[in-house]
Order: structure tokens, then C-alpha cells, then sequence
């Protein structure tokens, strides 16, 4: 069976409206309900949400290819370049940074126009040193024909199962104009219809020798963002499809494999879309505790370790905060972890959970959180 860039009529692809209409409709109604709950928000409520997103967003994109970010890296390397105070910054690395310029380039400047050097640039920033798993590769520029054919596959060597490959070297100069050609113009196409062709279309070219699903996703957070006419991100498609990987996979190949008809491609990416969409209710209601705590906590001295552990508690922190464990995370002596606590406690920003003596530990309090 020939692969979709192999059809004659590649790539004219057709899907039917009338199929779509449901789903393109329930979605783009569930994404209208969710920019009216964050529009009721404040600023920095508004803020943070974004900065959940985008650190969930970037950090899934990488683990569907398996590649593991530090979510710490990335969201204190995203809040440094929004202008987010978090508190007790974690360092970030180059591939951290790479990926996080990439991605606030695609939705920050959603507007602006897709071109061979945008993209040549997003893949410079995602491979900084020009190595990929300590292998050398062409980085900005599409891949060479002394690469060698680009295949997707699986399964032990000499026991491969080959689920794609995609067209030849020579071909991707002519495949990447008609493509962002196409991006460019089709303003009359459902914005976020054209985001699920998009994806599929560019990850079927595969015109990088790596990188390409994640950019790929970059390009479709781009148009998303063009359907909410918002560079605000408050939903991570990324972090679904990571959810549903198996099914993004098979779709992917049933796609690729099948005919010019993508009626199936859309109508997954449409539900992947909503359930992302879903999934947001979640994000908002840790974002909205956080806000709460804040604004209690805000009218108090807190030094910058107490608003370190504060933070810690409101994110990533799992288990018992101990007096132990305050020392460890804030750096400084047991006497001083105790001396922030015993003022936290007196704030009504914790209080002590069950357990006594060396078991002693504490959580937010209620009228905090």
C-alpha cells in the first residue's frame, strides 16, 4: 500500500464537512466556554494558567518522543521570559531554553507568518549543541539525501516493523513551499480544521532528520491560537495527545497509510482537542487555590523562603512538609524552619496536620486554601 505522499493526488486531501460538523462544533464550543471562564479571572490568575499550560505543553510534547524536560527548568525558563515572579528559580539548560523559545515564538507570535526561516529556526533552538542522542545532524536546514531514507519504526533490530517513511530528500524544498504556501493562504478554512491538516501534513513530509513531531505540534499550537485569537494558552493539546500516545500513534499511521481522505485524522484530532479542552477544568481549579492562597498570604512579610515552600506546596510537592524537609528545600538551618513555620502558622497560611513528634507535619491551612 502506497503511503499518502505517494498518492497521485497528494496533497489535495479531502474530509468530509458534513461528518465533521458535531464534533467541529462541540469543540469549538467547549473552547468558547473555557476563554469565558479565563477572561473572568485576573490578570495574574490569567498569568499563571498560562505558565501551567505552557509548562505542561512542553514538557509532554518532548515525553510523546520521548525526551524528559525538567518541568522546574521549563516553567521557571517560561516565567523568566513572561515576567512571572514564582520564586526560587530553578536554572534551566540550553535544550530547556531551546524548546521554551520555540514554543513562546509559535503561540506568543501566533500572527506573524510560518516561512522556511521561522521553522529553521525553531529547529536550531531544539537542538542547540547539533547533536540529537549523541548523534550529529543537520540542524536548520531540511534533511540531506546522504541521511538516508527517513523511516518511523519499532521492534528489535532485524526484527523492524517499518511504520512510515517519508518522501525523498530531493522532494522536501518543493513539499515544504506547497505546504507553507498553503498555510499562508486557506484563510476561509475553519482555523482550527486547518490546524489538525497541518499537523498531519507536516509530520507526513518529515522534512528535518529529527524534531519533526514536535514541531509539528508547535505548528498546530500555533493555529490553535489563531482560532482563539489569543496568544493566551489555556489548554495543552500536547499533554492529551501524550495522554492518548497509543491512539495518536495508530491514527498517525492509519492516515499515513490510507488514502487522501483525512475524515478520521480530523475527527481524532477534533476529540483529542475537546478532551484537552476538558481537561483544562482541572489546571483552573489548582490555579484558582493558588490564587486564593495568594491573596491571603500577599497580605503578610513572607520572606523569600516561606514564599519558596508556599509555592512548593501549591505545585509539586508530594508527601508531608516536615520541619526536616522545610530545611532541606529552603536551604537553611532546622532552628530557622521552624521559626518560618511557627510565623506561617500564625498567618493562618498553615497549620499542623496529624501526627506529633518526629511525625510533627503541616498543610495549608483551610481558610488559605
Amino acid at each position: 500500500m502506497p503511503y499518502i505522499h505517494e498518492l497521485p493526488d497528494w496533497p489535495n486531501f479531502q474530509w468530509n464537512t458534513e461528518l465533521l460538523a458535531n464534533r467541529l462544533a462541540n469543540t469549538r464550543h467547549r473552547q468558547g466556554l473555557l476563554l469565558g471562564k479565563m477572561s473572568s479571572l485576573g490578570f495574574a490568575a490569567r498569568a499563571e494558567a498560562g505558565l501551567e499550560t505552557l509548562t505542561e505543553d512542553i514538557v509532554k510534547s518532548g515525553a510523546i518522543e520521548g525526551e524528559h524536560l525538567d518541568s522546574a527548568q521549563v516553567r521557571s525558563s517560561l516565567a523568566r521570559r513572561l515576567g512571572i515572579d514564582i520564586g526560587g528559580l530553578a536554572p534551566a539548560n540550553r535544550n530547556v531554553e531551546g524548546v521554551v523559545e520555540m514554543m513562546l515564538d509559535a503561540t506568543r507570535q501566533y500572527s506573524q507568518a510560518l516561512t522556511r526561516e521561522r521553522l529553521f529556526g525553531w529547529h536550531a533552538a531544539l537542538f542547540p549543541t547539533g547533536y540529537s542522542n549523541a548523534r550529529r545532524i543537520a540542524v536548520a536546514a531540511w534533511r540531506a539525501a546522504d541521511a538516508g531514507a527517513m523511516q518511523v519504526v519499532s521492534g528489535p533490530i532485524g526484527h523492524e516493523r517499518v511504520h512510515f517513511e517519508a518522501p525523498r530528500a530531493e522532494r522536501l524544498e518543493h513539499e515544504m513551499s506547497v505546504f507553507l504556501n498553503w498555510f499562508a493562504e486557506n484563510e476561509n478554512l475553519d482555523p482550527v480544521i486547518k490546524a489538525g491538516v497541518a499537523h498531519l501534513w507536516f509530520v507526513s513530509i518529515h522534512p528535518f532528520e529529527d524534531g519533526n513531531g514536535r514541531i509539528a505540534r508547535a505548528i498546530a499550537d500555533m493555529q490553535l491560537a489563531r482560532a482563539d485569537n489569543s496568544a493566551e494558552r489555556f489548554f495543552s493539546m500536547s499533554a492529551q495527545i501524550e495522554r492518548e500516545r497509543k491512539a495518536y500513534y495508530d491514527i498517525l499511521e492509519h492516515s499515513q497509510k490510507g488514502g487522501i481522505n483525512i475524515t478520521a485524522w480530523l475527527d481524532w484530532f477534533l476529540l483529542c482537542l475537546a478532551h484537552a479542552v476538558d481537561g483544562a477544568d482541572s489546571m483552573l481549579s489548582a490555579v484558582m487555590r493558588k490564587a486564593k492562597v495568594w491573596n491571603h498570604a500577599n497580605n503578610y512579610a513572607l520572606n523569600e523562603r516561606q514564599r519558596l515552600i508556599v509555592n512548593k506546596l501549591l505545585g509539586d510537592f508530594y508527601g508531608k512538609l516536615t520541619s526536616g524537609k522545610y530545611a532541606k528545600l529552603a536551604k537553611c538551618s532546622q532552628d530557622t524552619a521552624i521559626r518560618d513555620i511557627k510565623s506561617l502558622i500564625e498567618y493562618g497560611i498553615l497549620r499542623q496536620g496529624d501526627g506529633a513528634g518526629r511525625s510533627t507535619n503541616y498543610e495549608l491551612a483551610d481558610n488559605a486554601s
